[in-house]
């Protein structure tokens, strides 16, 4: 009685937590007729159409240069981040540099309201002519990822035992080779784990593609809201449903997938000792 009572909880709590997404979805599947008349969750007429209308490459929307423009900036944006992650928090879990000092003040950057840098980075970006690029939105993105990237890499080393380091500077390695050949592949785990957490975050940016970008390097986020607008006025619920469904399924997928992945370098250490 009490398992069963635990499940009816857990079923009406993940059915209040999912319910907007249960009703985009629904809604990309109901053709314009059916959607004045049923607005509920139930779908008595499915359609494709709004999916067809969404992969209608036309002069003012182009869904795939959206979603390619999403995927090359996240991709990016992530890389990168842990590329300069990763030697940064070896740095501050082995030789402490920055501890106290520098790691809380880039954590801290993170509750700072991004709106704060708008107006300042698009004066950079046109002055350097990024605007509107890829590699000005991907270079942007992995200011964002950084400081995640950085705290999930610093502890995740600190688990490390020392001796690894101790017994690889004996052989004769170096401090780069310990760091690329030792610690890295023990630290893979959390490695992965900061590629997952930076895609998914790259992925959703919206307000910096809002901002830098207005054609060539419009990500999904913000090409999904061109798609709203009807040819006879009026906001095409349909097809915003369907866009939306289409940028939202490769960060859930990724989650879905990578799940055990990113739940067990949460709960385990890299190496006990």
């Amino acid at each position: 009685m009490i398992t069963a009572l635990r499940w009816l909880v857990f079923a009406v709590a993940a059915f209040a937590m999912n319910f907007p997404i249960l009703v985009t979805l629904a809604t990309s599947f109901k053709s314009a007729r059916e959607l004045s008349t049923n607005p509920g969750l139930w779908v008595y007429a499915p359609t494709l159409e709004n999916y067809a209308a969404v992969f209608t490459v036309s002069d003012r929307l182009n869904i795939f240069l959206y979603l390619f423009n999403s995927i090359a900036v996240a991709l990016l944006g992530t890389g990168l981040a842990v590329a300069l992650a990763l030697p940064a928090a070896y740095a501050i879990a082995r030789g402490k540099v920055g501890e106290r000092t520098l790691l809380p003040f880039i954590v801290n950057l993170r509750a700072v309201p991004l709106i704060i840098f708008a107006i300042p980075l698009y004066m950079m970006f046109q002055w350097l002519g990024l605007l509107d690029t890829r590699l000005g939105l991907g270079l942007i993105l992995t200011i964002v990822n950084l400081p995640l990237a950085l705290v999930i890499l610093a502890n995740a080393i600190r688990d490390v035992p020392g001796e690894l380091d101790e017994a690889a500077l004996m052989d004769g390695a170096g401090r780069t080779q310990i760091l690329f050949s030792v610690i890295a592949p023990v630290c893979r785990p959390a490695i992965v784990t900061s590629l997952i957490f930076g895609f998914i975050t790259a992925w959703n940016e919206f307000l910096f593609g809002l901002m830098l970008t207005t054609s060539e390097a419009v990500p999904i986020t913000v090409g999904a809201s061109f798609f709203f607008a009807a040819s006879g006025g009026g906001v095409q619920w349909g097809v915003a449903s369907a866009v939306m469904v289409v940028g939202a399924l490769p960060p859930i997928l990724l989650g879905l997938i990578m799940y055990r992945q990113i739940s067990g370098s949460m709960t385990a250490g890299a190496v006990k000792g």
